[in-house]
């Protein structure tokens, strides 16, 4: 992947919908080449698949948040049970003093706290640990121009 995959990869996240022949005028190429760049992206599994960002409290997600689950034994055969939960966006086995990480959704704390209840349910859980979001001052997508060993050679890690 060169810094033209990269910057197609960065217009692409700031916009799904641009045409081939804006991303290819953007990064220096015709409307095909950077069709024919974006569909071996997608072959390759670099780009796995195109959504559209959903406002998550214009949708009844207003509660937010961060769950470390504590267990009896290892969590990492448990996927399945973790994304039978609709209301988890995310879900991490993690190193440290919990096993597994989750990120949940709701739209009040009552709904969390039923959630609380079912991951209980789940074979091998012993406890969790919620932390609710107050406020969310950003979120943002992994940068693949901060990824560019070459890039950070030559302007440094902080170079734009």
């Amino acid at each position: 992947m060169d810094h033209i995959d990269r910057e197609l990869l960065d217009l692409l996240q700031q916009d799904a919908t641009q045409s081939y022949a804006a991303l290819g005028q953007a990064v220096g190429l015709s409307a095909g080449a950077a069709h024919e760049r974006v569909r071996k992206l997608r072959e390759r599994g670099v780009i796995r698949r195109t959504t559209a960002e959903v406002d998550p409290v214009a949708v009844g997600g207003a509660v937010l948040a961060y769950v470390m689950v504590d267990s009896t034994s290892w969590m990492g055969d448990s996927a399945q049970d973790f994304a039978a939960l609709p209301e988890i966006l995310e879900a991490h086995v993690i190193a440290g003093s919990a096993s597994v990480l989750v990120k949940v959704r709701t739209a009040t704390t009552e709904q969390l706290q039923d959630v609380l209840r079912r991951i209980y349910a789940i074979d091998g859980v012993s406890g969790t640990q919620a932390t609710v979001v107050l406020e969310t001052f950003f979120e943002r997508p992994l940068s693949p121009l901060e990824a560019d060993p070459a890039r950070i050679r030559e302007e440094g890690p902080r170079g734009r």
